[in-house]
């Protein structure tokens, strides 16, 4: 009778750590509708691009939509010194579809605009810090300057996990803990 109580003990426990491994491993992600606009396009605020990413809280995983006419506007991705001075040439991605989806596939921040001639300077331009909200974001905001040296393209597929470290232990000590239990109901029946 001991050795069944031991057993069913062992079996309740294996049982809670499988359901908590399994919350572990979920991922979640959202899909945002830039600037919450029926359209991307010159916007009647010219703040409204600055102030939206700003009500956010992106992360590696979500993803950005772009709307627009395709035979009205565009989409590029742009360094940050091309996104100071609205420089379209030369984008790190072009795209003029009217439903572009950019997954973000890495913190850092991001700078778009349209490639249409003069819609950059009428503040049809965007800026989006994945990971957390960076002074840069602030400090590149339509009218002031900040350069950095590298940029992330964030076109990708979506990730199917994102574990930090300490997730990644936690699991590992997750599947120690489950193959000990294992071997102590097996040894216990037998």
């Amino acid at each position: 009778m001991g050795v069944m109580s031991l057993s069913s003990t062992m079996m309740v426990l294996l049982q809670v750590m499988i359901l908590l491994g399994q919350e572990i491993g979920k991922v979640s992600s959202t899909l945002y509708k830039v600037g919450d606009l029926d359209a991307w396009g010159i916007p009647i605020d010219a703040k409204v691009y600055t102030k939206w990413p700003k009500s956010h809280s992106f992360k590696i995983g979500d993803s950005l939509m772009f709307l627009y006419p395709p035979s009205e506007d565009s989409l590029i991705q742009v360094t940050p010194s091309n996104f100071k001075s609205c420089n379209t040439k030369d984008p790190i991605l072009y795209m003029n579809d009217g439903n572009s989806l950019f997954n973000l596939t890495q913190n850092g921040t991001l700078y778009f605009t349209s490639a249409n001639p003069g819609h950059c300077t009428k503040y049809q331009k965007l800026l989006v810090s994945v990971g957390t909200y960076s002074a840069e974001a602030e400090a590149l905001s339509p009218s002031s300057a900040a350069d950095g040296p590298s940029y992330q393209n964030a076109f990708g597929s979506i990730p199917l996990s994102q574990k930090s470290s300490a997730t990644s232990s936690l699991i590992s000590a997750f599947s120690t803990v489950a193959a000990s239990l294992a071997c102590a109901v097996v040894g216990a029946i037998m």
